[in-house]
């Protein structure tokens, strides 16, 4: 893999130096938010970074990609598709909160995060980011526990659950039906079978590769998935 673009670099430096982390602790932790990004702020940036090496030598320059739950974790991500590869870039974020903690950092860059649901995206994007979305504790609890394997027998609510897998097989099909065909998934590990699934009932041919690549924030492994190829 080729290193990213010094200018890139520089700016990927910029915005973990600019971002408030005592107000993004707040967001991301109960708490102990400090003690938080003391620990993860550097991680999240060298892992990012390498992540973006890894999908620059696979995304298509000019091309468009659809981030689903975008965070501090995405942002070396996607400093690379818009300032090396020349890409078009949407980013979703229900928190309104950090959205505008993110905006406030990326002043002066080529893209901007939304307080929307990314099934509100117009257009075909050829990559979708899902990452650590489908299986999101706050979101989803009952559906992260059994993909994690932390569900206890005890106390898992099988109603709950059901509630949950509608709602992340909908949240699913809407994101990846705005996918070009052939295209690209990035997603964690556990959410694999949500994207198999779907290419499933779509008829679709999916190729998940054997490498999957560390991540800081969740922790959760994350791999590439061709579709439609």
């Amino acid at each position: 893999m080729m290193p990213l673009q010094p200018a890139t670099l520089h700016a990927i430096a910029r915005l973990f130096d600019t971002l408030d982390y005592a107000a993004l602790g707040a967001i991301y932790c109960h708490e102990g938010g400090d003690a938080f990004w003391a620990e993860r702020r550097e991680p999240c940036r060298t892992l990012g970074i390498t992540l973006a090496e890894v999908l620059r030598d696979r995304l298509a320059p000019k091309g468009r990609s659809l981030y689903v739950g975008a965070g501090v974790a995405e942002l070396p991500m996607l400093a690379m598709e818009t300032l090396d590869a020349h890409r078009t870039v949407e980013a979703y974020n229900l928190r309104a909160d950090e959205v505008s903690l993110l905006n406030h950092a990326c002043a002066g860059l080529p893209f901007a995060f939304r307080a929307k649901d990314a099934r509100e995206a117009t257009g075909l994007f050829d990559h979708v980011w899902i990452v650590s979305v489908l299986n999101d504790p706050e979101c989803f609890p009952e559906v992260g526990a059994l993909s994690s394997g932390r569900a206890n027998p005890v106390t898992f609510d099988p109603a709950s659950f059901t509630v949950e897998r509608h709602a992340a097989l909908a949240l699913t099909a809407g994101c990846l039906a705005k996918m070009a065909r052939p295209g690209l998934v990035t997603t964690s590990v556990e959410e694999i079978p949500w994207v198999t699934d779907w290419c499933a009932r779509q008829g679709l041919a999916c190729v998940v590769e054997d490498e999957d690549y560390p991540t800081a924030i969740v922790t959760d492994p994350v791999c590439v998935i061709r579709i439609g190829a």
